[in-house]
């Protein structure tokens, strides 16, 4: 399993030891960026791709641990020699956001002014914040220019704010299953899960680090909430339908009946072992934020010096983010004079297949990335 992959990796990690200007205004630092590479960085140093985790993602988006390890990277069937991104060509950079969990600087990070963990008092964040955050690591690595920027879902909405915000670094950008603006309904979703974790008597208004108990139904729950959206209910009805759980029949209480409670339930309660409540509320709330038309006037208009050529892709069972918003960012596009390609996906896995779907997106991603690296 692991010959298959980038093999043996490590999660490294770069501080930042200066403030940075957040999009709230407010002045932040210092700031430790958790990150792994794979492949090696040329001559030029122009041939790295910088790959966007998604919402709850980190910084092994390939490879393994150790050779115990059972689980590879969140995109370990796009990266590695001979993949979509292809480690024998491109020095391939993951790293996780700020506000994250997993190493980066979030609210579970000690504040050197206090000696405690942020909690609340981590300042409210912005996609854009942690692109500012993202370009200090590249820097950092001797990264003269991007080949690509991509991701997946809050991924593709990270890869869009690259593009935009440094147009000089970015030469393509690949955009899966992702989003311009989160839409009212997406909003609705994110403030279920937020309100499930702050109802949570555990929770405590943050303060919960030092405490025996933690916030774990309330962040179960959440998460619960986020798996029904990632599906879609041709997914749900193959997977589950009305099936029932190690029984025959229901038996009248208030137990668990059906398959598909039994799964969601399961996600909830694997999700609070690596995941902190709090790095939801602040993560959710940033992707809630998320709104180029709003913040730039139009489409149009926040893609005017763009200079990266742009793969769009969507799937036709995603509802979460569906085709039509990722047309409605190709159309801005067109109409902005820049170089756009788009591919709607057959599949019957819901905002998921970004994650799922890898021979496909392979397939297309290798002859886009062909292209952009032979101009």
């Amino acid at each position: 399993m692991i010959k298959q992959s980038v093999g043996i990796v490590e999660t490294k990690y770069y501080t930042i030891d200066k403030n940075i200007k957040l999009e709230s205004g407010e002045e932040f630092g210092p700031i430790t960026v958790a990150y792994e590479t794979y492949g090696r960085l040329n001559g030029k140093k122009d041939n790295a791709i910088l790959v966007l985790h998604a919402l709850t993602g980190d910084a092994h988006a390939a490879g393994y641990h150790s050779e115990k390890d059972i689980k590879p990277g969140w995109w370990n069937d796009m990266i590695g020699p001979g993949k979509a991104f292809d480690t024998d060509k491109y020095f391939i950079i993951s790293s996780n956001m700020l506000g994250g969990c997993k190493g980066t600087t979030g609210p579970s990070s000690i504040n050197p002014l206090t000696g405690k963990a942020y909690g609340i008092e981590f300042p409210v964040i912005t996609i854009e914040d942690t692109v500012k955050v993202q370009k200090e690591l590249i820097n950092y690595l001797g990264v003269k220019k991007l080949l690509s920027v991509a991701g997946g879902s809050m991924g593709g909405m990270q890869a869009l704010m690259w593009a935009i915000s440094y147009p000089e670094m970015v030469e393509s950008a690949i955009l899966i299953a992702t989003t311009s603006k989160l839409s009212a309904q997406g909003i609705a979703f994110n403030a279920v899960g937020r309100n499930a974790i702050i109802s949570d008597p555990d929770w405590q208004n943050g303060n919960y680090y030092d405490k025996e108990n933690k916030p774990d139904r309330g962040l179960s729950i959440a998460r619960m909430v986020g798996h029904i959206t990632y599906l879609c209910e041709e997914a749900m009805h193959k997977k589950f339908g009305r099936k029932l759980q190690n029984k025959t029949k229901p038996d009248f209480t208030m137990d668990i009946d059906f398959q598909v409670e039994s799964y969601l339930q399961h996600q909830g309660e694997v999700f609070v072992d690596r995941f902190d409540a709090n790095s939801y509320l602040y993560i959710t709330k940033a992707v809630d934020y998320f709104d180029l038309s709003g913040k730039y006037g139009s489409l149009e208009e926040a893609f005017k010096h763009t200079n990266a050529k742009f793969l769009i892709m969507s799937f036709t069972s995603d509802w979460l983010f569906p085709t039509s918003q990722s047309k409605e960012m190709v159309n801005a596009l067109v109409h902005a004079n820049k170089d756009v390609s788009f591919c709607e996906i057959e599949s019957p896995c819901g905002h998921d297949a970004f994650l799922l779907e890898f021979e496909t997106q392979t397939n297309i991603i290798k002859s886009f990335l062909k292209d952009v690296d032979n101009e």
